[in-house]
């Protein structure tokens, strides 16, 4: 009996030994029609198949194109690091200047100038109170206050304070202030002409200052509906430790 068995009436031919019926006719049964057949190699179901491509879909110009992308989203995101960091730098003298300008957070003015001060009108029926108020970090021991509570003056008008600043410390330490007005609407028209504000100021050792503010208020106030019911204005300065890498809060912000 053939090695198809039984079933060889089913692979077509007579009841002749599958191998004499392979020589005869120069080939091998075909494997589905005759599963045994192809235990014996040689067919063609025992060949590797040819041509076959490996499973990757990407060829080498896409993943030369994928990488060319990837470089250029790098070179994106460290320049926008880079330019994050800068800004994260500049942010406090930058936004010094915007308030200066604006009032914003009741940060007061620059000066003006010598020729708006000489131009300036008083304004002697609206009088307004100054009032002074002196902090200090917990990062910095100094004794800080104001040398007088309040003062009145007029739009218009120059005045002059004073704050006393003493390191009772037997080290000398670095200090460096930031200052606010309230009401913070009233910040754009209270000028500075000299402060010692956003300056570092170093005492030595049992060392005592008098730092001076020479301000005025704009006579532009008075003309201001807004400010028709302000008549209280209070100077407030805080000073902390100059230490590196510290931030100094932005003005006006608590």
């Amino acid at each position: 009996m053939g090695p198809c068995g039984r079933g060889w009436a089913r692979c077509g031919g007579p009841r002749l030994p599958g191998a004499l019926w392979a020589l005869a006719l120069g080939r091998a049964l075909p494997r589905a029609r005759c599963g045994l057949w192809a235990l014996g190699g040689g067919g063609p179901a025992a060949q590797p198949a040819r041509g076959l491509r490996g499973s990757n879909p990407f060829t080498r110009g896409q993943e030369e194109e994928w990488r060319r992308r990837n470089r250029t989203a790098l070179t994106y995101i460290a320049a926008a690091a880079v330019g994050m960091v800068g800004m994260s730098y500049a942010a406090v003298p930058l936004y010094r200047l915007y308030c200066q300008a604006t009032g914003l957070g009741g940060t007061t003015g620059a000066g003006g100038g010598s020729a708006r001060i000489e131009s300036m009108e008083p304004v002697q029926e609206r009088v307004v109170k100054v009032t002074f108020n002196a902090d200090v970090h917990a990062s910095i021991h100094w004794n800080f206050r104001p040398q007088q509570t309040e003062i009145y003056v007029v739009p218009g008008e120059t005045a002059l304070a004073f704050y006393k600043a003493k390191n009772p410390t037997d080290k000398p330490v670095i200090g460096i202030s930031t200052y606010n007005v309230v009401p913070f609407e009233a910040g754009q028209y209270f000028n500075k002409i000299q402060c010692f504000c956003f300056e570092e100021q170093r005492l030595n050792p049992q060392e005592e200052v008098d730092m001076p503010v020479f301000f005025y208020i704009d006579p532009e106030f008075a003309e201001d509906p807004k400010m028709a019911k302000v008549d209280l204005i209070t100077l407030s300065y805080t000073f902390f430790e100059a230490k590196e890498g510290h931030k100094l809060p932005l003005p006006g912000y608590q």
